[in-house]
């Protein structure tokens, strides 16, 4: 029983000591301002709508061929 309570309060101080790591990093990250961040989701939703949009149409040809050759009788 003395193990288990040993091993259990090791775990815990590991726990703790890797959550006071991870605030002290966090101390350490440059954070991006409101300006950039809402330019880069711009950005993104930009390039989403465009890629969306192009396999769209891609989407629309492939269609069309496979449509077509499928309706040829080879007979």
């Amino acid at each position: 029983m003395k193990q288990f309570f040993s091993r259990l309060g090791a775990r815990v101080r590991g726990i703790f000591e890797f959550l006071k790591e991870t605030r002290k990093e966090l101390k350490n990250v440059s954070w991006p301002g409101r300006r950039e961040v809402t330019g880069t989701t711009i950005v993104v939703i930009v390039t989403v709508f465009f890629f969306g949009l192009f396999l769209f149409v891609v989407d629309l040809f492939v269609r069309a061929g496979m449509k077509y050759i499928l309706s040829l009788s080879f007979l």
